[in-house]
């Protein structure tokens, strides 16, 4: 079942957001928390990891936000708009942090470039869902 689908199922209505911007960003964002977790393992696995130290410990705070942010946006009985747009603003930041740091060392580790293009597509859903909370 998607995202998209499990939101239009549930009893209460989404006439207030844009389902497709929801699903998007639950998407990006459990994607993101996934990927990061990993570019943190693999650049512990790294010859060079003590040169990769704050890239594992922006990829783990980015992972931590970004799979609250999932959890948070996939609850759609009551609301909360200030936690989740504040929710949102910091899964924004922690993303451009952590591709940025990430894109730093693109060049040299496959895994930074996967993660930095996660980040960045994360960042994206969340930044256009904000625009359409208002």
């Amino acid at each position: 079942m998607t995202t998209t689908a499990m939101i239009t199922s549930h009893p209460n209505p989404t006439t207030d957001l844009n389902v497709d911007l929801l699903a998007e960003a639950i998407d990006a964002a459990a994607a993101c928390a996934t990927t990061c977790t990993a570019c943190a393992d693999a650049c512990l696995a790294e010859e060079s990891v003590a040169e990769l130290r704050d890239c594992i410990r922006t990829d783990l705070d980015c992972a931590d936000v970004c799979a609250a942010t999932a959890t948070v946006l996939s609850r759609r009985t009551g609301s909360n708009l200030g936690t989740v747009t504040e929710l949102l603003k910091a899964c924004v930041k922690a993303c451009s942090v952590c591709a940025d740091d990430c894109e730093d060392h693109a060049e040299m580790h496959e895994h930074c470039k996967v993660c930095a293009q996660a980040c960045r597509r994360c960042e994206k859903a969340c930044t256009e869902l904000l625009r359409a909370i208002g």
